[in-house]
C-alpha cells in the first residue's frame, strides 16, 4: 500500500447515489430468502459494478511495465477486515454470475478469511477491487489502489437525509462512492462516466437481476 500510494498516481472521482429502490428490491428478495441466504447492499454493488465494468474494459485492467492489459474476466476483489490488516477475496466472472451465487460464494470466502483459512484462489486473480466501509457509519472515503489493477472502488454508508425534488425537501436514501483511479492508465472522464454508468445499475436495480 505504502509503494501503491507512493508510486501510483492517484486521482478520485465522487458520485452521490439515490439507493432508495435499491434498499427497496434487497429487503423485498430478503423476504423470501433464509437468514443465511440474506442479501446485502454490498453484494448489489459488486454486481451493479461487474456489470458496469463491462462497459469500461479501460478500467478492468492492469498495468504491466508500459503496457495496459485488459482482461476478459471481470474478477472483483472485496476487501474484508481481518486481524492485524486486511485481505481482499475474490469474486470470479461476477459480471455472469446471478447475485444469490455472488453473495454466497463470498459469505463463504469471507467466513475463511476471518478463521484463517483462506485459500490462494480466494485472494488471487482480481481485475477491480471494492472497499465497503457503509457498515461503520462513514459517510464518503478514499481507498488506496490495489496494484496492479487500475481502479478501486470505495463504498460509504446509505443515508437518510433531507432532499429536494420538484422544489419540495423530502427525506431520501442517499449512499456516496468513489473511484480511485491510476492516472498512467485512465483519465477523470472515463472515471466520471463509469461512475454516472454505474447509476443505471444502482438507482434501477432490477437491471441487476436480469
Amino acid at each position: 500500500m505504502v509503494e501503491s500510494k507512493q508510486t501510483v498516481p492517484h486521482f478520485y472521482v465522487t458520485h452521490e447515489y439515490d439507493v432508495a429502490a435499491l434498499l427497496n428490491l434487497r429487503k423485498q428478495i430478503n423476504a423470501l430468502l433464509p437468514e443465511e441466504e440474506k442479501l446485502s447492499v454490498n453484494d448489489f454493488i459488486v454486481k451493479a459494478a461487474a456489470l458496469t465494468l463491462r462497459q469500461f474494459p479501460n478500467l478492468n485492467a492492469s498495468l504491466q511495465g508500459d503496457q495496459i492489459v485488459q482482461h476478459e474476466q471481470v474478477n472483483v476483489g472485496v476487501a474484508v477486515a481481518v486481524e492485524g490488516g486486511l485481505l481482499t477475496v475474490v469474486s470470479r466472472d461476477t459480471d455472469h454470475k446471478p447475485l444469490r451465487q455472488i453473495s454466497g460464494e463470498l459469505k463463504v470466502m469471507v467466513a475463511r478469511a476471518r478463521e484463517g483459512k483462506v485459500r490462494p484462489d480466494d485472494i488471487e486473480g482480481s481485475t477491480f477491487s471494492i472497499s465497503n466501509l457503509g457498515m461503520y457509519d462513514v459517510e464518503h472515503f478514499i481507498a488506496i489502489i490495489n496494484p496492479p489493477e487500475a481502479a478501486i472502488l470505495a463504498v460509504g454508508s446509505g443515508r437518510e437525509i433531507p432532499v429536494v425534488k420538484e422544489g419540495a425537501v423530502v427525506p431520501g436514501w442517499r449512499m456516496k462512492l468513489t473511484i480511485s483511479v491510476d492516472h498512467r492508465v485512465s483519465d477523470g472522464v472515463e472515471a466520471a462516466r463509469f461512475m454516472q454508468a454505474l447509476a443505471g445499475y444502482i438507482e434501477s436495480p432490477l437491471k441487476i437481476l436480469v
